[in-house]
Parts: structure tokens; sequence; C-alpha cells
């Protein structure tokens, strides 16, 4: 009998309790998910239990940060948003959009017309009773003269109105069988009917905000009556912005705080071996690591040098280096391969410097150097990516020059102006979604600025097809199209890893983002 089989048969008989078990399970390298199951199966489960002070570092902040849904960009922002307050749609651990505010949907013949439930009885934190007003209004603030990001995933949207005070109708100008995982987006939080003053947010979470230092730390109190049962335990949230992995790491490791984000990945099988702590592993499903050219912006402009680029990077010598294999290599589109309109047909991009340098020679650049700019601020190892492309570069006799930024302010000063820069995606549970935001001509968030019609056109033919085989094919042709043509060299697609104390009940792997869909605050509990 395995030490595993021996611990499982204590805890059948008694002999273990529930954190004995978990931390002995945790030595033995068992994900938190399967221990808690098993637990289960063994009459342990836990009940929520209500109390304590949950302590949370991540990285994904910065100084410029601010509590307007419109601004959102990045994980701490958008897992302080969800303590206060409330998305339209939810998504369950496997990624199907279930109710949240809009308790319920359903979707006239030809999915053009769609009429959704708000749900009833719920309060803001200033004791209003939401409406479809409110429904109306939240989404209203990210249409027309805007710069939100969720601008263009709403374009689709003709009309939306109030067909009672607790109805909310929406026609969209053509069919779209996956518009309620569009309504999903973590933008789209619900906030009273012209509500403006995102210095003191009133929402619908199971937290008020006590208080806020952008790039620093956010705090959190407690209602104490959540309308979600079972969820919304903890007296206080403390989210704290700490952008250095190897500080966040050992803030765990020294019960500083209690959940962390983005594990360096060449750490994590030591981290297994410590018993007060427990990993959480999504695998396949992370963010997508990406070097983007502006290909409007020279000489980016020339398809030849994407090309280059693309074929120059050394993908899996990355993953190896920087992730120690806790990733699939991307394939310069920002698809993954669990969604049902993964492109199987492409073949995987291999690293080519012979190929490289046939490109990089046929863009007639001559002797021009090629500037990355990169960045803690864009994520932990980008630098260390950075420079691994540059040696690959090398070898394709492809010169290219990377420049360390800051990581104050990067979203807001590189992102989106920069020529070549790098930058990670969450991942999108829709195709409609991704490729609509990411690539669209009409998204503000198109950070290759590559707009095309044809695109356009394949992604809204798409939308509207209802015979899957043939929306497979026109979902197939987008990812040819972006991956040949576009400005995006997506080159890793990493398994999210989190790690929390053995103490924090609730910690699951989630389809969508770490940290239980960055909504462990609301969803955890203390043992």
């Amino acid at each position: 009998m395995t030490q595993w089989e021996q611990l499982q048969e204590a805890a059948k008989t008694g002999r273990v309790n529930r954190r004995e078990f978990m931390r002995y399970a945790a030595a033995l390298g068992i994900t938190t998910s399967l221990a808690s199951g098993l637990m289960v199966k063994a009459g342990y489960a836990d009940e929520p239990k209500k109390g304590g002070t949950l302590r949370i570092g991540m990285e994904g902040g910065s100084a410029s940060d601010s509590l307007d849904p419109r601004t959102y960009a990045d994980s701490v922002m958008i897992a302080s948003s969800l303590c206060i307050m409330n998305c339209l749609v939810e998504f369950d651990s496997a990624g199907n959009p279930v109710g949240e505010l809009f308790e319920s949907w359903e979707a006239k013949p030809g999915a053009v017309e769609w009429v959704f439930k708000v749900r009833q009885g719920v309060k803001f934190s200033n004791g209003k009773t939401l409406d479809a007003e409110d429904c109306i209004y939240s989404i209203q603030i990210h249409r027309g003269e805007t710069k939100s990001p969720a601008k263009g995933i709403l374009e689709q949207i003709k009309e939306i109105k109030a067909t009672s005070a607790s109805e909310v109708t929406i026609t969209l100008s053509s069919g779209n069988a996956d518009f309620p995982v569009i309504l999903g987006d973590y933008h789209l939080v619900v906030v009273p009917k012209d509500f403006s003053d995102w210095q003191k947010p009133i929402g619908t979470g199971a937290y008020t905000l006590e208080s806020f230092e952008p790039g620093v730390r956010l705090v959190f109190k407690n209602r104490g009556d959540y309308w979600k049962p079972g969820r919304g335990n903890f007296d206080m949230v403390e989210i704290r912005n700490i952008q250095d992995q190897a500080a966040r790491t050992a803030a765990l490791q020294s019960g500083e705080v209690d959940a962390v984000n983005r594990l360096d990945a060449r750490t994590v099988d030591l981290l297994k071996q410590d018993s007060n702590l427990s990993i959480v592993r999504t695998k396949g499903t992370g963010n997508r690591y990406c070097f983007v050219s502006r290909v409007t912006q020279k000489p980016f402009d020339n398809k030849d040098l994407r090309l280059a680029l693309k074929y120059g990077i050394d993908r899996q010598g990355i993953i190896d280096s920087v992730y120690s294999g806790y990733a699939v290599p991307g394939n310069d589109h920002t698809l993954d391969a669990l969604n049902p309109f993964y492109n199987t047909r492409m073949p995987q991009r291999a690293y080519d410097p012979d190929k490289a340098a046939f490109h990089f020679k046929k863009a007639g650049l001559g002797d021009t150097k090629i500037e990355l700019q990169t960045s803690e601020g864009a994520w932990n190892t980008a630098v260390d990516c950075a420079s691994l492309f540059q040696e690959s570069l090398k070898k394709a006799n492809i010169t290219l020059d990377v420049n360390k930024v800051s990581a104050d302010g990067y979203w807001d000063n590189v992102w989106l102006k920069a020529p070549f820069c790098a930058v990670y995606w969450g991942r999108r549970l829709s195709a409609d979604q991704t490729f609509t935001q990411v690539y669209g001509s009409a998204s503000d968030w198109n950070d290759s600025d590559w707009r095309i019609p044809a695109f356009d056109k394949l992604v809204e033919e798409a939308r509207v097809e209802l015979d899957q085989a043939k929306r497979t094919e026109l979902y197939f042709q987008c990812q040819e199209m972006i991956a040949e043509e576009g400005g995006m060299v997506c080159f890793a697609i990493t398994d999210y890893l989190d790690g929390y104390s053995t103490k924090v009940m609730g910690a699951e792997p989630h389809a969508r983002y770490d940290l239980n869909d960055n909504r462990i605050a609301e969803k955890g509990w203390f043992a």
C-alpha cells in the first residue's frame, strides 16, 4: 500500500483529522482539489466558517490603478472589484456561464433578442434594491464615448431596455449564441444607476472598501448581509500589491500573507514539500505570454519581419528554462487547446533560425536593430523571456535590443503605445470574445493595431452560424489569419499556479482565472 493509499485509509477510519489530512496530502504532492474531494467522500466536508482576515499578495497592480471598471487591465483591480461588486454573469469552475445579478436568461429564435431576469431582493451597500435600470446603466457606461476595454465586445448591442423592473431585454445587431459569455466580462460589474464616485464604490458584493493606496494595498470590510449563502466569509480582506515574485513567495512562506497568485514555476516543486502550504495548479488555461508589435508602425508594418520574429523565438526553450515545463507553446494567437474551436489542423510553429533569417532578409531591413520594450510590470518573468528571445534571434543574425522599462505605469505608458512590447492576455471563455476584444477592428484593446475588415467579417459570420462544423471552419480561418499576418508572437500559455496557507479553504482551480477566478475573497474561508 502506498503512502497516499495509507493516508486515505486513515481518513476513512477517522485516524487523522481534516487539517492533518490536507497537510500530509500536500507533502505527498496531492492537489488541494483532489484532497478536498476525498475529504468530502470521507465525511470531513467543512461547512464554510465566518471570521478572520484574509491577506492576499498579488502581482498585477500599479500606482495608476482605479476602481472605475472602465480602467481595469490586471488582476489586482479585478479581484478588488469583486470584493465590492458583482457581475451580471458568473462562470462555474468549468467555465460555463451561470447567473449572478442576471439570474437567468433565454434567447429568442436566432439569438438576436435576449431576455434577462434580474435577481430579486439584492441590495447595494447603500441600501438601494437592485433593479433593471441599475444593470442597464452598468452596461451603458462601457458604450458610446468611452475608452472602456469592454466597448468593442458591446458594439453588437443594437438596443437595451427594461421591460420591467426585474427584466432586461437586449437586441443585438445580429445573432450571437455566446452572448451571455460576453456579459461575464470582468469589466461589467454592477453599480446603482447614475453612480460615478469611483473613489467610494457602491456595490452588491460581500465587502465594502475601507482604504485604497493604488499600487500598494486595498482593505475591505465585510458588510454582514451578503446575498450569496456560504460566501463572503471573512471579516476583513486585504489585497497587497507585491509585484516581485520572490517577495510574494517569501511572504506566503513566512505567513505574512495567506494566498498569492502567479508563483514562480521554477520553485513550485520545492514549495509543494512545505506542509504548511498548498499549491493549486490550473493546467493549460493560464496567461498567454506574448511579444506584440504594432503593425501600423515601422518597421513592424513589414509582414516578413513579423514572420522572422515568430520563427526566431525558441518557445520550448523558454518554457523549459523559465516555466519548468508548467506551460505549453503558444501558436501566435490567444485561443488555447481547451477551447472547442481551437485550430487543430494548424501546425505548431517551431523555432527555425533559418526561416527567421530568410524572412528577415526578405524584409530588406539590412542591419536594422529591433527594439523590444519589456518590464516586470508586464509580468514577473517578462525580462527573462525577452533575454532568451534575444539569444534565440542571434542564431538568425537578427539583433534584438531589449529595453527594460519601469514597472510603474507599464500598462498606461507602454502597452498600446510602444511599437514592440511584452504583454500577457488572460483566458477568454468564448472564441467570439477572444477575437472581438483582442483582434477586432472596433476594439480599443487591439494591441497589435491589426485591423482587417476580412477578419472582422469572418468573426461576424461565425457569430451567427448555428452549424457547428461551419462555425468551426470560420474560427479556424481566424486563427490562421492572426498567426500568419498579425503582429503577435504568442510563445507560451502557462498553468495558473496559486499558493495558499493550508488553513484557506475554497481554493480550487478555475477554467478562467487564477485565485478561483479572482474570487477567493468571496468563495473562501478559514478552516
